[in-house]
């Protein structure tokens, strides 16, 4: 039967007034770690068990779950026995385990990312006055074990895609910086992937001063806008789409001068939006990417192909070329 034009717009006009309950379940069921209960079990579990696990009264666990299962996050599944409804993992909820995307869900849940009329009318967050380039990335109390859970479990991913699909871009490549890379975690799996690298890992001095020994890698305190230590390949992985056009230029002339010329090329892991607001399965969360970044940020942002093409050509490289590795974010090579 047709569906009413006016109905269907009313019925989605609700969902978009309840949107942010998706959002606080799903962190919710993240924080009570059903994901990894299940993953653990490798099985389906019954209401009274899920809730004997998570310490929740069943009859309010049980509205969660249902809500939950209606959006495909969970699974719900009848008892052979005939005996209490059970839940099972879906490719989503496996997805939001812990050790996979879980800790970045609950940094978005816990409200970072928020973006209001106030926002867009003068480039504030709500309390507070932005300046230059300062960013809620440069507040000490930003810096918070759920934000840096949150951005581990986002590097790990990426990292990881990064070694599936793109390994040919490490063919002969003997020494790779990893600029802004914190305390090496993405490097640290890069080196052992691929065993001939040397590994230098480019960080502000308080954030090398914190990091552990990892074998294949050399930590090098300083600053990405006064000079980058030289090797075949340089790498920015979620650096650019925190700074503006003219700082991104700034930061990539460092690079360039790092690499050799004619031999060496600069790596940039970022997201690339689509011009037309199409693209891949990922197009929606590019989106929700981006206007993160404006509400934590002053100028940072994700950009479309046109916009990082833009950049490149300013900071003078001859060419560059894109790899999808199915991710989040792309691969692009930019050549001296």
């Amino acid at each position: 039967m047709a569906q009413d034009e006016d109905t269907v717009a009313m019925a989605e006009a609700w969902n978009h007034g309840f949107g942010f309950i998706k959002t606080s379940m799903v962190k919710t069921a993240v924080e009570l770690e059903i994901p990894d209960i299940l993953q653990n079990r490798g099985a389906p579990i019954s209401l009274p068990e899920l809730s004997s696990a998570v310490g929740c009264p069943a009859h309010r666990l049980h509205r969660v779950m249902k809500f939950l299962a209606h959006h495909g996050i969970f699974e719900k599944t009848l008892n052979p026995g005939g005996g209490p409804v059970c839940y099972a993992q879906t490719p989503i909820s496996r997805s939001l385990a812990r050790d996979r995307l879980g800790p970045f869900v609950l940094l978005q849940g816990a409200g970072c990312g928020s973006v209001t009329a106030e926002t867009l009318r003068t480039a504030k967050r709500p309390g507070v006055e932005l300046a230059g380039s300062d960013s809620l990335y440069e507040d000490p109390g930003f810096y918070t074990k759920a934000f840096r859970d949150a951005m581990a479990s986002h590097a790990r991913l990426t990292t990881a895609a990064v070694i599936k699909n793109y390994s040919e871009g490490f063919d002969g490549v003997r020494s790779l910086v990893d600029v802004g890379g914190s305390q090496g975690m993405a490097l640290g799996m890069l080196v052992k992937a691929f065993p001939h690298l040397r590994g230098i890992c480019l960080d502000l001095p308080e954030v090398v001063a914190r990091a552990l020994p990892l074998e294949g890698v050399e930590f090098v305190a300083g600053s990405m806008f006064e000079s980058v230590p030289k090797a075949d390949v340089v790498m920015l992985m979620f650096v650019l789409h925190n700074w503006s056009d003219k700082e991104c230029v700034e930061i990539l002339k460092r690079c360039k001068e790092a690499v050799p010329a004619g031999a060496g090329k600069v790596i940039i892991v970022d997201a690339i939006l689509d011009e037309d607001g199409g693209g891949d399965e990922f197009a929606g969360a590019r989106l929700g990417l981006d206007v993160t970044m404006m509400a934590v940020t002053f100028e940072g942002k994700e950009r479309t192909l046109h916009e990082w093409a833009y950049i490149l050509n300013e900071a003078g490289f001859r060419k560059h070329v894109v790899k999808n590795i199915k991710a989040l974010e792309y691969v692009i090579e930019a050549y001296p």
